[in-house]
């Protein structure tokens, strides 16, 4: 491999593997997984997630990291080489929504930097829940933290893969060490075993609720970063012999590891201290449940104040790892269509800082924001398995997974998990928009409302229609600068063996 190659690879699969996990864990681990579990029957919902973690998850993991390294390029390159140049568009709805995300996603940075900074100096509130919220979130100083969050998640990605790098290798560690020690007081509250007891018993006669089934197949759509294009983005700066399989494993036992530990925390927290609110608490809703209850919650334990500092802490460097991921994806996208690495981070960065602007001014618009995008992950699912489907799900496994040095080989079970991916997608999109539906079919049909299913699918229209239109000139981009590699045509075989030159 040539030295520039060696420049933009990550230095140890350690380091790889590290900047992964730090791109799965977020706030969907620490805050969402709680409230859904508690909401969901606690032991009976992980009996489902698990499932899901399997055949959702796992199988998405081990595509991305297949098509990064194999096709060494964003999105949009790694859609016309596996499916062909009809297909651009695509990638750039997978590319586009994951964007989409990142502009809100650092106004939820934002907040846990405030709530951490409050923690610190005593503003929090300890008598009166959601106060200190309220005179917070959409004001300016949302807006001023959303602009903190944007700048330190271009500071990483500037710094280029070593930077990506060796902010994981100091966050990642660091989020563990405090989730641990988070959990670990938790346990060892009175009354912490009716936490434990109720996460973790199942009653499996409840396990006939569907609801309980969708429930865990979206949380494993939102929280392992599977199918949002993330992963095949980090796989391209992995090494020429790196292996796939095993490192998916890794990546979704150790986010579902994390999401685990911190629904330990919360519950036997929630249990010890206010078993008698404990359906109003995570009912609240993710914002609710983190930045109204939980300082009432820490307040009420021995060193609540200091614990309380570390959640909000671990939270920030949760946040700021996933952000940095998403802003590498919409970077090399750029990248991959003929800018500098320079000039691309920087568009995003003001990109992210215009577009981010009103989720951070208006909850109304974050709100409408995080369902249209929230859904929209699992179409891009859907289309990651279709493009597998449509190359030849087992030619394409043969190709990209079971290559010279993977460490273990991966089995037809893995072809019929991708065409199950395709159900579970459909399935998972339905059952989203029914729930959404309106009793009055004109009012559903207004483009920026919280929640329903006429501002999703005119969302997706305009997205999709943009998309499909500009399908000819990403090809052509993509040829253009398409330096160093063979031609891109639909059916050139890119084998993860091959050598390639970085841009």
């Amino acid at each position: 491999m040539s030295a520039a190659s060696k420049s933009t690879v990550f230095s140890s699969r350690w380091g790889m593997l590290l900047a992964m996990l730090g791109m799965a864990v977020g706030t969907g681990n620490i805050w969402r997984f709680p409230r859904i579990a508690a909401s969901n029957g606690g032991g009976s919902f992980l009996v489902a997630w698990v499932c899901f973690l399997l055949i959702w998850s796992i199988p998405l993991l081990i595509l991305e990291f297949g098509m990064g390294k194999g096709t060494r390029r964003g999105p949009i390159g790694a859609m016309v080489r596996t499916v062909g140049e009809k297909f651009a568009w695509m990638g750039a709805w997978i590319a586009f929504t994951a964007t989409a995300i990142m502009f809100y996603y650092s106004v939820v940075m934002g907040w846990t930097m405030r709530f951490f900074w409050a923690t610190v100096t005593g503003e929090i509130p300890t008598a009166v829940p959601g106060a200190f919220w309220e005179s917070f979130a959409g004001t300016s100083n949302a807006l001023l933290t959303h602009t903190l969050a944007v700048g330190l998640g271009v500071f990483v990605v500037a710094w280029g893969v070593r930077g990506i790098e060796t902010a994981a290798k100091i966050l990642i560690p660091s989020l563990i060490i405090l989730v641990v020690v988070l959990a670990i007081k938790a346990v060892t509250l009175p009354g912490a075993s009716e936490g434990l007891a109720f996460l973790f018993t199942p009653d499996w006669s409840a396990l006939t609720d569907y609801r309980i089934w969708l429930e865990a197949l979206t949380q494993n759509a939102w929280d392992t970063g599977a199918g949002w294009g993330l992963v095949l983005t980090y796989a391209i700066y992995m090494r020429a012999k790196g292996d796939t399989a095993l490192n998916a494993f890794v990546i979704g036992f150790g986010n579902n590891s994390m999401s685990l530990l911190a629904g330990i925390m919360v519950l036997c927290t929630v249990f010890s201290v206010m078993p008698e609110a404990a359906g109003e608490i995570v009912g609240a809703g993710n914002e609710g449940l983190t930045f109204i209850w939980v300082p009432q919650l820490f307040a009420q334990i021995p060193g609540g104040r200091f614990f309380m500092g570390l959640f909000f802490l671990a939270l920030t460097f949760a946040a700021w790892t996933s952000l940095v991921a998403m802003i590498e994806l919409a970077s090399r996208v750029l990248i991959d269509l003929g800018l500098g690495r320079g000039s691309a981070i920087a568009l995003v960065g003001v990109s992210s800082l215009l577009f981010g602007a009103p989720s951070a001014l208006n909850m109304d618009v974050f709100a409408n924001q995080d369902w249209v995008w929230g859904v929209g992950l699992m179409l891009s699912g859907f289309f990651f398995a279709v493009a597998v489907l449509k190359y030849g799900v087992t030619e394409w496994r043969e190709t990209f997974i079971n290559h010279a040095h993977s460490d273990v080989r991966i089995g037809a079970w893995w072809d019929w998990a991708i065409r199950f991916v395709v159900v579970q997608a459909v399935v998972l999109m339905g059952w989203w928009l029914w729930n959404a539906r309106g009793a009055d079919p004109v009012a559903t049909w207004t483009l920026f409302s919280p929640y329903n299913v006429g501002t999703v699918l005119i969302q997706w229209a305009i997205a999709l229609g943009v998309f499909i239109l500009l399908n000819g000139w990403m090809v052509r981009r993509l040829e253009k600068y398409d330096v160093g590699r063979p031609d891109a045509r639909a059916r050139d075989r890119v084998t993860p063996e091959e050598d390639f030159h970085a841009p």
